[in-house]
């Protein structure tokens, strides 16, 4: 599995290295992990604007457009600027259940020049999905979007 990690990882260095659009950058890492990543039903992200996390590019059913910090997973990761891995999101208080069927999460704050930007947030219908393998692979992803993504951006 560690070799798949790793050719995903390049894959996503890939489709954005030299692309200076934001929004097409993050549609297609999301699309990349949706058709990539077994046993999820949700992968996207939420971008920060205005002391909020605001609905960015994503695959998947329709999702709640607006998070406040500290609110649900995606909102606590992003307060404290933390991974997090939840086995059983029904357990997780205050956790916002934008679809019915996700039962664990995946949740990797992404920075631009230090800063918050957002995160990346992945469900699945499985509980207890996400294994530290899976946190070090997304973990690794952030890293290359820090890297690459905000380069050469012709957008926010």
């Amino acid at each position: 599995m560690a070799a798949e990690n790793a050719l995903l990882v390049k894959q996503a260095e890939a489709l954005i290295q030299d692309v200076p659009y934001l929004t097409a950058n993050l549609a297609n890492i999301s699309a990349l992990l949706y058709a990539s990543v077994p046993e999820i039903n949700w992968a996207g992200f939420y971008i920060l604007e205005n002391g909020s996390l605001i609905l960015g590019p994503f695959q998947g059913k329709p999702a709640c457009v607006r998070i406040e910090l500290g609110k649900g997973v995606c909102g606590t990761a992003a307060q404290e600027d933390r991974t997090l891995v939840v086995a059983n999101v029904h357990q997780f208080a205050g956790h916002i259940a934008c679809d019915s069927a996700s039962e664990s999460e995946i949740v990797v704050p992404i920075h631009r020049n230090g800063t918050l930007f957002g995160v990346l947030d992945i469900d699945s219908p499985k509980k207890d999905r996400f294994t530290q393998e899976d946190r070090r692979l997304l973990e690794a992803l952030a890293e290359v979007l820090e890297a690459h993504l905000f380069s050469h951006m012709s957008e926010k």
